[in-house]
């Protein structure tokens, strides 16, 4: 969850640090810090409670913090309450090492009690701090160098980390070690950046390496080296990265979220032309030929979040092209259960960031079962995309708002074209259908620009339910699992308490919280449902309801039982949630902004999620 940023160089350490941080905060603001030293000299250590300006503030902008050399870190609280004393960085006694951390230790009690017995005492209530000093012993008892005490280090902890670390010794060096928490290095002409994700110092270079599960790295002016964690060096290739700087800002518009939400037309264009080569899709390049995919009897979505509700998009395309049966799980739950899979399984992992904790140990279990996996990532060189068989990238580009939007749009596009790429394998789909399809996918950009052409008419609604206590999202099939996302969305960023439910389900007990004027939106795309949502619609309203009605263009009759009705222009009905989910995006962003909150880091959430 956490932020963290590093620099060694010639340059003031401190403002760079702050800038890196800044473009990190969707990890965590609830606390933030920076160490900083000059040469030999003393390190000085900087913390404030709350979101990053206030650390800004304290220091000037970095303007009071001299350095060439240090570590900064935004906080996602774990163990322990948003509170100075617990913002890292956090220090041995007498600051021989100094660290920040991203992660959890699970045994941190049992680590703790025995450090207490070599005499260690604890300032904080951190896991982090119990690193630290795990770290000193280590240093201390063995006298060896700082590859060695990270190597015991690793050996002793359980859990996942990220870890920067200062040590007295070595003045103008970071050390940073790695399992199951994301950090990549970066190299510039005497310069070394350490992160926890590209952003933070994309401004500064785009030659990147990033470092493995069970990886120390040694940063210093003169460049980056490598180890295992049995010390032995390592040969590391870089990855160019390709986005511009420019997409990781603002570019005039209010907040990352509605930047992102109007970049979806262009990163589902750049996902699709991706994935389709000569008018037909391509998924040779990820492994996946028609042999292989011949052989798939079955499949099994793996996702946390909006990435699982693209996967319960993917799971009606997928059936009803290929006829091949799937089944979404959380991946939260799926290592907790003995799923049922075989030699002819796909497990399908989705998630932006490729680091996601649940999905991650999803994969692994399915790996350690002997299935075969597919990534579906953001992220290149991503822990899921390099330990999956075979991986479908997305081209999002950079997201930086907390709730996802075009990450999601482009995961609905790399199931769609699994779900062609099976059918055609299958012989499910003669030609002139499979052409059909394709075109009906390559119009999608241009549909999805044409819906946020009417974002003033959704911004109007959204005003009048800003303060809405209650907020349903109902639908059959597809409409089904785009209410899923409309809901989430609302939720993570408006604070408003919303619900999605499969329409006919509303009988079976939801009903009972329907009372005069709360707000249920329907999604009605299904032509073959549209009638029975429009039935389950018009018994809410008839409970006192105000209703919401969303659908393609030519439903018109639908005026009549909703009371305000937002229409998207027409699709192939499998592929229609990429232009429903739109105004849903739009509302739930327009609500947050009318309430005054912010946007783009919502209160307790963090952009990636790294731990369990």
């Amino acid at each position: 969850m956490c932020g963290i940023v590093g620099f060694t160089g010639k340059r003031q350490a401190s403002p760079i640090l702050l800038e890196g941080l800044s473009r990190l905060e969707y990890r965590g603001y609830d606390s933030a810090g920076l160490a900083v030293r000059e040469g030999k000299g003393e390190t000085e250590i900087v913390k404030a409670k709350g979101r990053l300006r206030v650390l800004a503030e304290k220091t000037n902008g970095g303007e009071t913090l001299k350095g060439n050399c240090g570590i900064g870190h935004t906080r996602w609280a774990t163990h322990g309450e948003p509170s100075e004393r617990n913002a890292h960085p956090h220090q041995s006694a007498d600051k021989t090492v100094i660290a920040v951390h991203n992660g959890i230790i699970e045994n941190c009690a049992d680590i703790r009690e025995k450090l207490q017995k070599s005499g260690y005492t604890f300032y904080s209530q951190t896991d982090t701090e119990v690193a630290v000093k795990l770290i000193d012993y280590y240093y201390k008892k063995y006298g060896l160098d700082p590859i060695d005490a990270l190597s015991r280090f690793m050996l002793r902890v359980r859990g996942s980390y990220a870890l920067a670390v200062l040590f007295k010794d070595y003045p103008e060096e970071i050390f940073a070690a790695r399992k199951d928490s994301p950090m990549i290095v970066g190299l510039a002409e005497g310069e070394a950046f350490l992160a926890s994700d590209v952003p933070a110092i994309l401004k500064y270079t785009r030659k990147i390496y990033y470092m493995g599960n069970m990886e120390i790295a040694r940063l210093n002016t003169s460049g980056a080296r490598f180890f295992n964690i049995d010390r032995e060096e390592l040969a590391k290739q870089p990855v160019e990265i390709e986005w511009n700087a420019e997409a990781a800002e603002r570019a005039g518009f209010e907040h990352f979220m509605i930047k992102e939400i109007h970049e979806q037309p262009q990163a589902v264009k750049d996902t699709i032309n991706s994935l389709f080569k000569g008018g037909r899709v391509e998924l040779t390049g990820a492994g996946l030929t028609e042999e292989t995919l011949k052989t798939i009897n079955r499949i099994t979505i793996a996702a946390c979040g909006s990435a699982y509700h693209a996967g319960v998009v993917a799971q009606y395309v997928i059936e009803e092209l290929a006829c091949v049966p799937v089944r979404v799980e959380l991946a939260s739950e799926f290592r907790y259960r003995k799923a049922v899979l075989d030699e002819n399984t796909l497990v399908v992992v989705i998630s932006q960031s490729g680091e996601t904790a649940d999905s991650l140990a999803a994969l692994r279990e399915a790996k350690k079962r002997g299935v075969t996996t597919l990534a579906i990532v953001n992220v290149v060189g991503s822990s899921i995309a390099r330990e999956a068989d075979h991986v479908l990238y997305t081209l999002a580009g950079p997201e930086i708002a907390v709730a996802t939007t075009k990450a999601y749009s482009t995961q609905l596009v790399a199931g769609y074209a699994l779900a062609i790429a099976l059918a055609w394998a299958k012989g499910r789909l003669g030609k002139e259908e499979y052409a059909r399809l394709t075109e009906e996918l390559l119009a999608l950009p241009e549909k999805i620009e044409r819906v946020l052409q009417d974002k003033e008419r959704i911004q109007w609604f959204a005003a009048k339910f800003a303060n809405a206590k209650d907020i349903f999202f109902i639908g059959r099939g597809v409409d089904y699992a785009v209410s899923l996302e409309g809901s989430l969305k609302m939720k993570e960023i408006s604070y408003i308490h919303s619900e999605a439910y499969a329409a006919g389900e509303l009988k079976h007990g939801a009903i009972s919280l329907v009372e005069e004027g709360v707000l249920v939106v329907g999604v009605l795309t299904q032509s073959a449902l549209l009638e029975k949502t429009v039935s389950n619609m018009s018994e809410v309203k008839s409970r006192g309801a105000y209703l919401m009605g969303l659908t393609t263009f030519g439903n018109y009759a639908l005026e009549d039982t909703a009371d305000f009705t937002v229409y998207v222009p027409k699709t192939d009905e499998r592929f229609v949630a990429s232009v429903a989910v739109i105004p849903l995006q739009l509302m739930g962003y327009y609500v947050s902004v009318a309430r005054g909150l912010d946007v783009d880091k919502p209160r307790n959430l963090a952009k990636s999620v790294t731990v369990e």
